[in-house]
């Protein structure tokens, strides 16, 4: 059953770009029940849910508000037992920012950055309508995203996760996509609410902002899911101005309550509880993954008197009342439909080519040419890279490597070749380099045993090593190496251990992979290995790559370049959550890959599977960079048409590439990032991302909103009149190239003249996207809203119009404005 009649969106209220239709689209069928609106006296629970509130026992009650033990697993995150003899069914909930992650394969999806480069709300809505479908089919209840925390420091693990750093953007996408989750009968939870902009001390950092900050950057994404009807919201780990998150009362009741009126559920990030009545009371309504706080320990609570069952029932009247919207309690939701595994894939494949970004072209680099021939380096360019690490990950239907698919597309008898640059997964180690002789290159350790070694390991020259251990089962019970008596891969700290995933942590048969670099003097060294088979057998091998090995696949990569005509270089960085990077350059020995095989062919094309923001002391040595995030089961078909020109790279920038590590809005304090005893201050204040290098006049690698294509546009005819209480922008664009492309054109606005308070050198006001054929020229208006152009005041604890007289400039990224005109703002 589908909705025939499209719904204005609720991005009008807080974007003020644009307006999305939620008709359905793509053989994803939108249904009905979800889409149910109620005003604001019938937002509360209705009769049904008092009736079942009044019947439930207490233990019942608190069975609802926390995670327990799934009597049939199917790989998901969490699951809330439901009351059977009422007809409350249970709910399983299923990790989901690029895809559904079960054990079932479900269609792996481009990370949410790489869908927030496309700058199209509605391409969000129905990378949405996939997740929401795909999640009803493989048995899940409610999705734990989307996450719209703000891209604050280059460094956060999770930074490929989330929509970028402006929150206008975020906002727009936020509520798109909820749109197209909660249309397909699925309810989502956006996270991390609020300040979880990091990995690194995220369970207790204290994450300080003021009012104003808060407001007008992080909050307003949160503030467009509740506008878009978002059922739940997950509380994050870190504490928010001195108070855990998960027990805030100021913004779980204050702000998320009282001010926006969110009638959902609050729960917990995975163990992110840390009291029962100090929780309840403040806005908490559920534990995940277990009831530690919100479990027996609650129910001693209410006996005992210090917490009143009344907020017991206010948090069961809040899920059960999400549940009866979307049809849950009284059967009215529709059967669970079959995958579409189609139909994703062309959505993945579309948004990996709308996000694709192009970073540079030097000389015609791009697209490549038919009859030149074309060398692959790098080691992914052979391995097909989907997705990130941690609850991100997504098992995928299918994933083809970008030398396949490019050999693929070389269809006019274009020469390819290989070679990979860099060895991720190590070689054996030498037998003559071990006392008494080992094999360890496929080891074998039987349920029950136990096997060891001890020997020496004799290096014949000082040199770097990197040991590369390869291990099945759980990561606690890998093999224990030793080299001189110390440990070679201890277990991570805290979740950071299981929560590592991605292409370089799994070996390609699927054993996990963990690496460890030494500088080894020449010698005898002591090596020790313990491998416990456990309840269910061990396989393990140790290699090892070196210096030496290590100049050797330069060295054949250099050759392979200086074979072909052009080369296109895969460079990557397999971030995940539970950790940040700790750098802005490549990983491992690409820096020198890339210098060296530049240096061999300056038509050398770069193509980045990186998370978030990169340095580039390269990047003058290139002909093309460019950016395609993590590109999910269809990217590297998406890759190939891009480079062979059959797609217009559509993608744009949304967060700033610094120059290096010293020039960027956390580089400047540790008391920004990564925090000084436990707190993390935003001094930064409102000049988040692109607006921190306006105010401070620092030029970026790559601006906000950057992104190239294979033509080129004009832009012209600027008009800039008071719409009501906010700005009606008016140009004109026309593609001045021979080939059709897609512009995105960005609108930003100046600062108030009539508000006393420290305001960003510009804001971006709105945006769109367009597909234009060579020669068309289209007239654009884009409406900057009353919210974009009001600033927070902390005295009167609200919103106040900035206005006067205001500039407003147009142009193809932060940096690059083209038009400007003045516009009077009025309160009247």
């Amino acid at each position: 059953m589908t909705d025939p009649v499209p719904r204005r969106s609720a991005l009008w209220l807080l974007g003020g770009a644009i307006t999305v239709a939620a008709a359905a689209t793509g053989g994803l069928p939108v249904p009905a029940h979800a889409h149910r609106s109620r005003g604001p006296a019938d937002r509360g629970a209705g009769p049904r849910v008092e009736r079942l509130v009044a019947r439930l026992t207490l233990d019942e009650k608190i069975s609802l508000l926390h995670g327990a033990p799934d009597p049939a697993p199917l790989g998901q995150a969490g699951y809330v037992p439901g009351v059977k003899r009422l007809g409350i069914p249970p709910l399983r909930l299923a990790d989901g920012p690029a895809g559904v992650r079960v054990t079932a394969r479900a269609t792996a999806l481009p990370a949410p950055v790489l869908l927030a480069a496309a700058f199209d709300p509605e391409l969000a809505r129905r990378y949405g309508q996939v997740i929401g479908r795909e999640g009803r089919a493989l048995g899940q209840d409610v999705l734990l995203s989307p996450m719209v925390n703000l891209i604050r420091t280059p460094y956060a693990g999770r930074n490929f996760e989330t929509f970028g750093e402006d929150p206008l953007l975020a906002a727009d996408l936020v509520a798109a996509e909820i749109e197209g989750i909660q249309g397909e009968g699925l309810i989502a939870t956006v996270k991390h609410y609020a300040l979880n902009n990091q990995e690194q001390d995220r369970t207790s950092i204290d994450a300080r902002a003021d009012e104003r900050t808060l407001h007008e950057t992080e909050l307003r994404g949160f503030e467009a899911a509740v506008a878009a009807r978002t059922g739940s919201v997950m509380g994050a780990y870190n504490k928010v101005n001195g108070t855990f998150a998960c027990e805030n009362r100021t913004l779980l009741t204050g702000v998320l309550r009282d001010r926006w009126g969110f009638d959902g559920w609050v729960m917990t990030d995975w163990f992110a509880a840390h009291s029962t009545a100090r929780a309840l009371t403040a806005g908490l309504d559920m534990e995940m993954p277990d009831g530690t706080y919100i479990g027996t320990a609650l129910k001693a609570a209410v006996r005992d008197g210090s917490v009143p069952e009344r907020y017991v029932d206010r948090a069961v009247r809040r899920i059960l009342a999400v549940m009866d919207r979307f049809g849950l309690l009284d059967g009215s939701a529709p059967p669970r439909p079959d995958r579409d595994a189609r139909a994703g894939a062309a959505v993945a494949r579309e948004v990996a080519e709308a996000g694709a970004t192009l970073l540079r072209n030097e000389s015609g680099t791009l697209p490549l040419t038919g009859g030149d021939s074309i060398a692959v380096i790098g080691p992914t360019g052979s391995l097909p890279f989907v997705g990130g690490g941690g609850s991100a990950h997504v098992v995928p239907d299918r994933a083809t490597s970008p030398l396949t698919e490019i050999r693929a597309r070389a269809t006019d008898g274009t020469p390819v070749s290989y070679a990979p640059g860099e060895d991720l997964f190590g070689r054996p180690l030498p037998p003559d380099a071990l006392t008494p002789g080992l094999d360890a290159e496929d080891r074998g350790v039987d349920a029950g045993r136990t096997w060891t070694y001890d020997g020496t390991l004799t290096v014949p020259d000082a040199d770097e090593w990197t040991f590369v251990l390869h291990f099945s089962g759980d990561p606690a019970s890998r093999p224990k190496v030793l080299l001189d008596d110390e440990d070679l891969f201890p277990m991570a700290p805290g979740f950071g251990e299981y929560f590592m995933g991605g292409l370089v942590t799994a070996a390609p048969d699927g054993l996990t992979v963990r690496r460890r670099t030494l500088d080894l003097a020449a010698g005898p060294h002591r090596l020790r290995i313990t491998a416990e088979g456990g309840t269910a057998g061990q396989r393990f091998r140790l290699r090892r790559i070196t210096g030496a090995t290590r100049a050797a696949d330069v060295d054949e990569a250099v050759r392979a370049a200086r074979a072909a005509r052009q080369v296109v270089l895969f460079a990557y960085e397999d971030a995940t959550e539970g950790q940040d990077r700790t750098t802005l350059a490549l990983p491992g020995n690409q820096e020198r890959l890339i210098e060296a095989v530049t240096a061999a062919n300056p038509r050398t094309t770069v193509v980045l599977n990186t998370s978030s923001a990169t340095s580039m002391p390269w990047l003058g040595r290139t002909g093309a960079v460019l950016q395609m995030y993590y590109p999910g089961q269809e990217g590297a078909a998406a890759t190939a048409a891009v480079l062979f020109g059959d797609r217009d790279p559509g993608g744009r920038l949304t967060q700033t590439f610094p120059a290096d590590d010293d020039h960027h809005p956390t580089a400047a304090d540790p008391l920004r990032y990564p925090g000084v005893d436990g707190v993390q201050e935003y001094s930064e204040g409102v000049h988040i991302g692109h607006r921190w290098y306006d105010a401070r006049g620092v030029r970026p690698l790559f601006p906000f909103g950057h992104g190239l294509s294979y033509t080129s546009f004009s832009y012209g005819g600027l008009t800039a009149r008071r719409d009501g209480r906010g700005v009606r922008v008016s140009f004109t664009v026309r593609n001045t190239g021979r080939r059709g492309g897609i512009a995105v054109p960005q609108v930003y606005v100046g600062p108030s003249p009539d508000l006393e308070l420290d305001q960003p050198v510009r804001v971006l006001g709105g945006y769109r996207r367009l597909a234009l054929a060579a020669g068309e020229r289209r007239r654009v208006t884009v409406r900057v809203t009353e919210r974009t152009l009001s600033s927070w005041d902390a005295g009167r604890h609200d919103w106040v119009l900035g206005t006067g007289r205001r500039m407003v400039w147009v142009g193809a990224s932060s940096a690059d404005l083209r038009l400007r005109v003045s516009a009077e703002v009025a309160s009247g």
